[in-house]
């Protein structure tokens, strides 16, 4: 991705360094975490200085639902100190946590521009754990959204949803696939039971785990990831096999060994895990919500329905070659392009003129 392609708005400058502010990040492994850093690494390939600030640079505590997910905390001093120390060009709010909060009041403050994200459906996250009304999270979420010049969904279905709760500057943003690492060929025996039906995930609550553990099928369900509901499921469901977290060419290998992908969730808005499944030739199946409707509402490579058992036995009749044609289509280009031409300068009027050098990058870290 040139950095100079930008849309005719911004063709007078040229950004040469971005402030990425996220909540989430590693030691996590999600799909928000991988999208932002393949975007980094390929930003950084084209010339970017790329500054990651999220939760590993400040005082963190657990997260009291889920400890192994830590929030920072008493962030406004070091963080505010810190922007105006980097003084990048372009400031992109990937999160609604604490940090992301506190980058957009300061943003807010100086009448400083910046774009958002929308990646995960928080204010039915926190209804679903902590019982609060979505009238008061949904209005904290229009609010830091608000004055983005361009708030980035992944996909159409939500960015419906969004546009009807009231949300502007909405920008569809699709994601792509490592077709590479993903890849039919890594196909094996895994020695469980068939048909092995695979989820890739956290084992949580809001990820809709139990309608797919209590379905009468036959075959191995296998559940890849850790999360505060694991051992609780673990001891309700001793039939389904729990791998725990995995990683690299083992993840791989099980998304293109399994028979198919279930995808349970009801709040996720994207699934990079479904896009991961069918590049690796492994048919999806789920409810028609966010996320399967929009990745893969194709009979061809999945079954979609109210009936997760229905959605399961129809994905297994499908082609896992036309999975691989249907994955191949989604290709990190595309999204690398939608987010550079999205980032504005963070002060108006801001001219930057053409740097040939390289700046040096700071660590991914």
């Amino acid at each position: 991705m040139d950095p100079k392609s930008h849309s005719t708005e911004n063709s007078a400058w040229r950004l040469r360094h971005l402030a990425l502010v996220t909540d989430a990040w590693e030691p996590q492994i999600n799909g928000v975490v991988r999208t932002y850093q393949r975007l980094i690494g390929d930003l950084r390939d084209a010339g970017w200085r790329v500054t990651v600030i999220h939760p590993g640079e400040f005082r963190c505590v657990p997260l009291p639902s889920d400890p192994n997910i830590r929030i920072a905390i008493n962030v406004w001093p070091r963080l505010t100190r810190r922007l105006k120390e980097l003084q990048p060009d372009c400031i992109h709010l990937a999160t609604e946590g604490p940090l992301g909060m506190m980058a957009r009041l300061w943003c807010g403050f100086h009448k400083y521009q910046f774009t958002t994200s929308f990646h995960t459906k928080f204010p039915e996250f926190i209804q679903e754990r902590m019982g609060i009304p979505l009238i008061l999270t949904y209005a904290l979420a229009k609010w830091f959204h608000s004055r983005a010049s361009a708030m980035l969904v992944p996909t159409p279905s939500l960015m419906t949803y969004l546009r009807k709760r009231g949300f502007k500057s909405c920008k569809q943003w699709t994601h792509g696939v490592d077709a590479e690492k993903f890849h039919p060929s890594k196909r094996v025996e895994l020695g469980y039971a068939k048909p092995v039906a695979l989820y890739v995930g956290r084992v949580s609550v809001e990820k809709n785990l139990e309608p797919f553990l209590s379905l009468e099928m036959p075959g191995t369900k296998l559940i890849v990831g850790e999360g505060p509901g694991r051992e609780e499921l673990e001891k309700k469901y001793p039939n389904a096999v729990f791998l725990g977290a995995k990683y690299g060419e083992e993840l791989a290998g099980l998304f293109a060994s399994a028979d198919v992908f279930v995808f349970p969730s009801r709040t996720d808005t994207f699934g990079l895990v479904l896009l991961e499944a069918l590049a690796s030739g492994t048919p999806i199946a789920g409810y028609p919500v966010t996320g399967p409707i929009d990745v893969a509402n194709d009979e061809r490579v999945g079954g979609i329905s109210e009936d997760l058992g229905t959605a399961i036995t129809h994905a297994l009749k499908c082609s896992r070659e036309e999975c691989r044609k249907y994955a191949e289509r989604f290709g990190w280009d595309e999204a690398e392009r939608i987010f550079v031409e999205s980032l504005v300068p963070m002060r108006r009027g801001l001219m930057v003129e053409t740097v040939q050098e390289e700046r040096p990058q700071e660590n991914l870290s």
